[in-house]
């Protein structure tokens, strides 16, 4: 644990407020779940990511997609790349999704993306380190709330997604989804 050398007091109903500074370094927003450990005396808030609770279904359904696809199939929490299977893993795995992703979870919709046609190629973490050609990103939805998003990504010159590379985005997206419903 790194010390900030920021202090604060707890009020009368036993609220703290965690600074602005680290709430937008954390990625920390207004309404964000917060999970709390305890260890001796030291207490540790962490973001909540219920996609990480299902940590063997996530991994699995990355897998599953990935073999389905043949692309390299992505699973996110709002915060980071959780899981990733095929080629070019290695980059995006642990990473923290970039504002494009973002912003694409935070609308709720799909997002398909061709290089060859002309489309705009959004990076999935802010250190990207990928060349990506094509692309799917299918936000995860449940009760409402985005917990995260599906991808899958071609590396391959000249590659193009079709329909049925959505579909199966989709399906992984809503399978994962109906784990919090």
């Amino acid at each position: 644990m790194k010390a900030t050398g920021i202090v604060r007091r707890i009020d009368e109903l036993g609220r703290v407020v965690i600074p602005k500074e680290i709430r937008r370094t954390l990625r920390i927003r207004e309404g964000d779940p917060l999970e709390l450990f305890t260890d001796r005396d030291e207490l540790m808030l962490k973001k909540y990511s219920p996609i990480a609770s299902i940590e063997r279904l996530s991994e699995g359904t990355a897998k599953s997609l990935n073999e389905q696809s043949g692309h390299l199939a992505v699973i996110c929490d709002t915060d980071g790349v959780l899981h990733a299977c095929g080629q070019g893993k290695k980059a995006l795995v642990s990473k923290t999704v970039s504002d494009e992703l973002t912003e694409i979870m935070r609308s709720r919709r799909s997002y398909l993306a061709n290089l060859a046609e002309g489309g705009d190629i959004i990076p999935l973490t802010g250190e990207n380190e990928l060349t990506v050609t094509a692309q799917v990103i299918v936000p995860i939805v449940a009760g409402g709330d985005c917990l995260g998003a599906v991808a899958l990504l071609s590396q391959e010159e000249g590659a193009k997604m079709e329909a049925s590379a959505v579909k199966l985005a989709r399906l992984t997206a809503d399978i994962i989804a109906n784990q919090f419903e």
